[in-house]
């Protein structure tokens, strides 16, 4: 989640250089790609007004919209300091992450060299065609320098024809500046022969520019259709809250790389966003703008409606919040429901986040809040000893996603108001104002907008606190539609992915603690041999065997923790295979009232005017 700007910071960004803190420090970097090739920057940043003895340099080890640590300085290499009359200076290297130098004379120029080859919205990914820039793994920076207006200069590499897409200020196609080290560490930059596209929109009598910069190997047809929905996007989104935010600058940029050099990816920031994926336009097109829906939301949801626990972002140390499940969680549901109302993707395709939230016993273990807090091991994390999150873990973008359609089901059914309008509440007291919130307001907002003390009580206790759920059959029915069992009656081991061989199936995932195949015994790396009588050594021949049996037979399964390992025998009950489909009252044979009709289309109907 990127930084918010206080409202003191907001009359700085003209980023005049007079004040007498900017004469007295300034920060200026410099990059050249000289090796893109093999994904190598050359960095050099300029710190001036040094006021200590010895300069604390270090590289970031977390970034905005990530809760994990990602050690940023393992890609670091080559470093060197000069004063200001180019001497050479010691450095020293206190830890990881930070070097220390002294004897400066108050000004110092450290050069680096940075390796990147992940183009998400986490990493840099530098290569021949682009590099694409997510500054916290990319800039180092000074403690003491944290208020310091900052200046960037890309040097382009010579005939690549490369542009800068940013939401730094420009001060030429080359140099762009930033008003203090927070606002750097939130603006990703992507170098490349992006294809451009902008628009203005009309918001209260203030016209803001919206910006596409797309790094791809689509053409321009694609691009078109992208760009062409994208405004649909922002359109209907602004539909919602009933205004934009207010941009700095007056400009807000979409920023995407599609194309094998990219990682799926998606990460908000202040005033842009950047999106990525291997997955190329054309065909992949509906999902991309997914990803767009989403990220483009948090321009007011995260961005500017923050939780107070995310204050102040720490580049230092992971940061963590009770909130997720508003915060990405309400993003997600508005995300897919943007789809939905601009006829993009079907509500019905809600089924799959049903699927996982119902079926899957991470609810038994922690509930919102606390998936909310575990963002630090699951957020990009990355750990090489197996674990048991998917016994113990519900996602809290799904988890707040799904809790999302239950209240906003629940206000249209029984309050005659709307999610639509919480968030909207929330907005003007929170967001607009850029007041972080507490829990404690997310349910005194409730209170507001339902009229109902007890009842906002009541579903803070049992849901947010708690682990329970909505009836979504009953609300889904008031739209006309019906949430059934998706196959009735057929016979299920449980969610499981095999690794078929002659030996037999060799379980690649943990079982689910609510599974047959769990409480036969059987866990990841098992093989399982036999099942009632017959060897299962492919997928054709396991659904062969299941075919013939029903839920509740009790069989007899053979299997083996290794190769080696010595044949065990027991018995498995089955059960009915649980996943659940949405589908339309009016073509599974079911009256589609007036009353349902209505509803429908007040809930998924389009906001723009």
């Amino acid at each position: 989640m990127s930084m918010r700007l206080f409202g003191a910071l907001c009359a700085a960004l003209s980023l005049s250089f007079t004040p007498l803190l900017a004469q007295e420090q300034q920060v200026n970097y410099h990059l050249s790609f000289p090796n893109a090739v093999h994904h190598e920057a050359q960095i050099s940043v300029t710190f001036t007004g040094i006021k200590s003895d010895t300069l604390q340099v270090l590289m970031p080890r977390s970034s905005p919209g990530r809760y994990a640590l990602h050690e940023f300085a393992k890609n670091v290499y080559s470093v060197k300091a000069t004063d200001g009359k180019g001497k050479q200076l010691q450095v020293s290297r206190p830890n990881p992450h930070q070097w220390d130098v002294s004897g400066h004379q108050g000004e110092i120029t450290l050069s680096y060299t940075l390796f990147g080859a992940h183009a998400d919205g986490t990493y840099t990914g530098i290569d021949e065609t682009h590099a694409h820039l997510n500054m916290p793994a990319t800039l180092m920076y000074a403690l003491g320098f944290e208020k310091a207006p900052a200046r960037v200069t890309f040097r382009i590499p010579e005939g690549s024809n490369w542009k800068v897409a940013t939401q730094l200020r420009p001060l030429n196609d080359s140099t762009f500046t930033a008003p203090d080290f927070q606002y750097l560490m939130d603006s990703p930059t992507e170098l490349s022969n992006f294809e451009f596209a902008e628009w203005t929109v009309q918001d209260h009598g203030k016209s803001k520019t919206i910006q596409v910069a797309m790094h791809h190997h689509g053409n321009k047809a694609q691009f078109d259709e992208y760009v062409a929905k994208t405004k649909q996007i922002v359109a209907e989104q602004q539909g919602v809250f009933g205004e934009l935010p207010d941009f700095d600058f007056d400009r807000y940029t979409f920023i995407a790389c599609y194309g094998p050099q990219a990682i799926g990816d998606g990460m908000e920031h202040r005033n842009s966003t950047i999106v990525s994926s291997s997955r190329p336009l054309g065909s992949a097109t509906t999902a991309l703008l997914g990803t767009v829906s989403h990220e483009f939301f948090h321009a007011w949801n995260v961005e500017r409606l923050r939780p107070a626990t995310l204050e102040p972002f720490d580049f230092q140390r992971a940061n963590m919040t009770e909130a997720l499940w508003l915060a990405e969680g309400f993003t997600s549901y508005y995300g897919a429901l943007t789809m939905y109302r601009l006829g993009f993707n079907d509500v019905r395709n809600v089924a799959r986040d049903l699927n996982y939230v119902l079926l899957t016993p991470g609810r038994h273990y922690h509930n919102l809040v606390e998936m909310s807090l575990q963002a630090p091991f699951v957020d990009a994390a990355r750990s090489v000893d197996p674990h048991n999150r998917h016994n113990t873990f519900i996602s809290y973008y799904t988890y707040g996603s799904m809790l999302g359609l239950g209240l906003d089901l629940t206000l249209r059914r029984d309050f005659n108001t709307t999610l639509d309008a919480y968030m909207q509440a929330l907005w003007q007291r929170y967001g607009k104002t850029e007041k972080p919130y507490t829990m404690a307001d997310l349910e005194r907002t409730l209170t507001e907008v339902t009229k109902d003390t007890a009842w906002a009580a009541d579903f803070f206790r049992r849901q947010v606190y708690g682990s329970e759920l909505p009836d979504y059959a009953a609300l889904l029915a008031e739209a006309g539609l019906q949430l059934r069992k998706a196959e009735p009656g057929k016979a299920s081991l449980g969610a499981a992915n095999f690794e078929f061989s002659k030996q037999g199936a060799k379980l690649v995932n943990g079982t689910y603690v609510t599974s047959p195949l769990y409480k036969a015994g059987l866990n990841r790396g098992d093989i399982l041999l036999t099942l009632n009588g017959k060897k299962v050594t492919s997928e054709k021949e396991l659904q062969k065997i299941m075919s013939k049996l029903k839920p509740a037979h009790s069989v007899p399964i053979t299997y083996r923790s290794s190769e080696m390992a010595p044949i065990m025998s027991t018995q498995i009950v089955l059960e009915e295979m649980p996943e659940l489909m949405i589908e339309h009252f009016e073509n599974a044979g079911k009256e589609l009232t007036p009353a349902m009709k209505q509803f429908r289309q007040a809930w998924l109907g389009t906001k723009i005017k």
